[in-house]
């Protein structure tokens, strides 16, 4: 919560509750401070958000908010504001070190593969010209072996170098609709292309978080199931919208009670609901929920390419870093030539690299710009999409145990009677984790810390379990919900209209 209606009530609050250890009710609070009752009720769920506040319900129905973490505020003093000032400095330095590692990736993949053709194509025709001018002079034997060998080498690159780039996938066109250069497709249709480094950014980086509006869509799912039911929901039903276990979900409703006008409320029975009674005052009635078929989160791709188009990405920067290995190996071992013979089919490409940065002088520099940088740039390349794939993979994992905690919540919901983890059954590829069974008995267990089930042996021997205080708890939500009349909310008539 950032705003708080009044500070100085607010303080006496947290005060209040601070001198009773063992919990207090809104009474209580109003007794301690002699804040009016309206404005306790107002700021209790704040305090509770900011706090961590733990619910009970007594005998007589009353809600006790206990805080049995203590008062370490997860929004304001030191802790909270240098985290959240770390958070921003990751994010900008981020935003920055990948921007210019985007421009650094085109012009070492790119600039470097073009500069190695380069050379390569000068190497050849070096070749043509020696082994030309040594079949003229029979005084050349030496000489012409290194040509002829030359020959053969730069001729086997610079095919390997013509096949990477004018018969790979790299010159080609990349349908995208995301992007918007034109094209044309089959029967003269115009398509989209993608550009070149849009794909190797893709490769490299990904395409992005698939989530990246989750809060928003989460939250809008949430609201509209609580208008859908006479403003009320229970943390079951909460836990099955966001996928949280019962710990997490206590925490995270909390926001939404400061942020919407909610109370946390206790039934005859003493089951604990929040109710949203200001979201309910709306000129639009229609159910725009979808029940308790809670939205899921989206896996996270590898990226957008093809696979050839990333294989090819893998060839392209493989030709740098083996010529990186080539230019560094015979930099080491070769060091300056000298002499005529030193100059053989392994090293002839080597020996005109060396006259073409002759500019360079020192043989050091040669191996740094030839032979160490490329190298260097090929094991980041090859490097950074390892990592994301590695991270990803674990992400896409809990991803699909928070959608799959989603559908066994709600089977656990509709039906708490009986229950196995065989009746446990994912819809998408989205909620089936690597360790689907040990995952499924995971879930039961923690939806255990809300309710306590009893365990039963069914008619195959397998393990079944049974919540009936959760079944009594949906009875009670039900006549709570049945209790509320919902034409208090009604609009009515327009009494005041400020343009006639």
């Amino acid at each position: 919560m950032k705003n708080i209606p009044d500070g100085a009530a607010y303080a006496l609050v947290v005060d209040a509750f601070k001198k009773r250890k063992d919990g207090a009710t809104v009474a209580d609070i109003v007794a301690s401070s002699t804040i009016p009752l309206e404005k306790v009720r107002e700021l209790v769920p704040a305090v509770s958000d900011e706090y961590g506040a733990r619910l009970r319900v007594t005998e007589s129905g009353e809600i006790l908010y206990s805080f049995p973490d203590g008062f370490k505020s997860r929004y304001h003093g030191f802790g909270p504001t240098m985290k959240r000032t770390l958070a921003l400095l990751k994010k900008g330095t981020a935003i920055m070190a990948k921007a210019v590692f985007k421009v650094w990736i085109v012009v070492m993949l790119v600039g470097y593969f073009a500069l190695f053709m380069g050379i390569a194509l000068v190497a050849l025709l070096a070749s043509v010209a020696v082994s030309a001018s040594g079949s003229s002079d029979s005084r050349s034997s030496s000489r012409r072996g290194g040509g002829l060998g030359g020959l053969y080498l730069a001729s086997r690159i610079f095919d390997l170098v013509i096949r990477i780039w004018f018969y790979s996938e790299l010159t080609k066109s990349i349908d995208n609709s995301r992007y918007g250069d034109r094209g044309f497709g089959r029967g003269g249709k115009t398509t989209k292309k993608r550009p070149l480094h849009h794909a190797v950014f893709s490769f490299v980086f990904g395409d992005g978080d698939p989530n990246a509006d989750w809060s928003i869509r989460e939250k809008k799912a949430v609201i509209a199931y609580i208008q859908a039911n006479h403003g009320v929901i229970s943390l079951p039903e909460f836990m099955v919208l966001t996928g949280l276990a019962p710990r997490e979900a206590e925490l995270a409703i909390m926001p939404y009670l400061t942020g919407y006008g909610g109370m946390p409320e206790a039934t005859e029975d003493g089951t604990v609901v929040y109710r949203f009674d200001d979201l309910l005052l709306r000129s639009d009635s229609k159910d725009r929920s979808s029940g308790l078929s809670a939205p899921s989160k989206r896996l996270k791709a590898f990226s957008s390419n093809t696979k050839k188009m990333n294989t090819w990405f893998a060839v392209l920067n493989g030709a740098n870093l083996l010529f990186g290995s080539y230019f560094l190996g015979c930099a080491i071992g070769v060091g300056p030539i000298t002499q005529q013979a030193q100059i053989t089919g392994g090293t002839y490409l080597y020996a005109v690299a060396l006259v073409l940065f002759s500019a360079l002088g020192n043989p050091v520099i040669f191996a740094l710009v030839l032979g160490i940088v490329p190298i260097l740039f090929a094991v980041l390349f090859y490097s950074v999409p390892l990592v994301r794939a590695l991270r990803e993979k674990a992400e896409n994992e809990r991803i699909k145990n928070e959608n799959l905690r989603k559908e066994a919540y709600k089977r656990l919901w509709d039906a708490p009677e009986k229950i196995s983890s065989n009746d446990i059954r994912p819809s998408t590829v989205e909620s089936t984790p690597s360790d689907l069974a040990k995952a499924k008995e995971r879930v039961i267990m923690e939806f255990g810390s809300y309710a306590m089930p009893e365990v039963l042996v069914g008619e195959k021997g397998d393990t079944e379990y049974s919540f009936p205080t959760l079944a009594q708890e949906k009875e009670a939500l039900a006549r709570y919900r049945g209790k509320i009349d919902s034409a208090r909310y009604e609009l009515g008539s327009t009494v005041f209209d400020s343009h006639q």
